[in-house]
């Protein structure tokens, strides 16, 4: 079963957030898909991932087949680079019962929008329905990511 994790973001977006866990995916030598609610949202992650360190790269791309990319962005359900771990964020949605040939899904989702909040419960059940381990980090104050 895959392994689901649910970030709720308070004190930081998802700008601060989502380059670092990409980072650690690929660390692992692992593939990604980042899946956004919108093209538009889409857009503004590639922007962020071209631009958020001077001293970082992460290989990715919203353009072309996808196949040879470590970091796929889309706002589809397409996995066209063999990825193990699909990123949820702004809203994106995907059957909980179709993710068993992931290692890992992350859904990241903004505390402050009782919206979001609401999707990641129904997303938390349907995970757990499906029999997929699912784990719940929340920042602290300090800003560290604690299990819950």
């Amino acid at each position: 079963m895959t392994e689901i994790l649910f970030y709720h973001l308070e004190g930081a977006s998802l700008e601060s957030v989502l380059p670092g866990l990409l980072e650690k995916t690929l660390q692992r030598e692992w593939r990604a898909v980042v899946h956004a609610g919108s093209r538009e949202r889409v857009e503004a992650i590639d922007g962020l991932l071209w631009s958020y360190r001077d001293d970082s790269f992460l290989p990715h791309s919203a353009e072309g087949d996808g196949a040879h990319q470590p970091i796929w962005l889309t706002d589809d359900d397409g996995i066209p680079n063999g990825a193990n771990v699909l990123f949820l964020v702004d809203g994106a949605k995907v059957d909980a019962s179709a993710l068993g040939e992931l290692t890992r899904c992350v859904t990241i989702f903004d505390g402050r929008d009782e919206d979001a909040v609401a999707a990641a419960r129904e997303f938390w059940k349907a995970a757990k329905q499906a029999g997929h381990e699912v784990a719940y980090w929340r920042q602290s104050p300090q800003g560290r990511w604690e299990k819950q």
